[in-house]
């Protein structure tokens, strides 16, 4: 089933026809910190997940786009939720050992 994702026009102006957002892009989007991006990318618990291209977050459009619309972006919310339950990172967190 294709379903036609409606971008909002302030994400269009900012992705100019693009795939993909770098993580301040995305922050400027979704009126949050780069950090709160990064951490969740880490933690895996926000509710979007980005990709890794040469070790840089990048963030998919079209699930912004479902975010913005307040659509769930494909059944991260529940995984989300429950990641996020933690109040502090754990050492063995592999993006965080690596500072």
């Amino acid at each position: 089933m294709n379903k036609s994702i409606q971008i909002p026009p302030a994400l269009a102006v900012i992705a100019a026809g693009r795939d993909f957002l770098t993580t301040a892009e995305t922050a400027h989007a979704l009126n949050r910190k780069d950090q709160t991006l990064r951490k969740w990318a880490c933690l895996e618990c926000g509710p979007v997940r980005p990709i890794r291209i040469n070790s840089r977050l990048m963030w998919r459009v079209t699930d912004l786009a479902q975010l913005l619309n307040g659509e769930s972006v494909a059944n991260q919310a529940a995984h989300a939720k429950e990641r996020c339950n933690h109040v502090t990172p754990q050492p063995d967190y592999p993006c965080l050992s690596q500072r």
